[in-house]
């Protein structure tokens, strides 16, 4: 017969399990985060209309396959530091400044809600590399890694909203 033995340190360890469940309760908000920002990811990505929308259009596209990865990668980290993924049930809805437009041209507002949610993700993630550092170096890591993501996002969208603001579009 085998025995089960838990590991003696590091944030698996039976004393650090405190710990170990604030990492989860961040890892799960994180998890959330990262899927409303799909869902609003493909929403903004199908609904603006106009020739200025489409690199818009195409930029997020191609984010919302980044997003879902790290959507995963939070997942993933949940299960190994033995939390429990949840379930849609459990999804409370919070980016409002994502929410379509009134009118589909609109897409100011749209750059505005994607600078909104990855400046959000950006805090949230920088609490988490806080709150990690030295006491779970492979969580800490990961994070560091998508926070790096987020920050080119923001960057991008940033980079967007500066040339609708040159051309008196704001």
């Amino acid at each position: 017969m085998s025995t089960i033995r838990s590991s003696s340190q590091g944030i698996l360890s039976d004393d650090r399990a405190e710990q170990r469940e604030e990492i989860i309760a961040l890892l799960t908000k994180a998890y959330w985060m990262e899927l409303e920002t799909v869902i609003n990811y493909v929403t903004n990505s199908v609904n603006p209309d106009g020739v200025r929308a489409q690199e818009i259009i195409e930029s997020l596209k191609e984010d919302v396959q980044e997003e879902l990865g790290h959507a995963q990668q939070f997942a993933n980290r949940i299960k190994e530091l033995y939390g429990v993924v949840p379930s849609s049930v459990d999804f409370t809805p919070e980016q409002t400044y994502l929410a379509p437009p009134e009118h589909q041209t609109d897409i100011v507002h749209v750059i505005k809600g994607v600078i909104e949610a990855e400046t959000g993700a950006i805090e949230h993630y920088n609490r988490i590399i806080e709150l990690t550092d030295g006491v779970d170096p492979v969580t800490n890591d990961m994070v560091i890694a998508i926070l790096r993501d987020e920050e080119g996002h923001r960057r991008l969208f940033e980079g967007f909203l500066r040339e609708y603001e040159a051309e008196g579009l704001v």
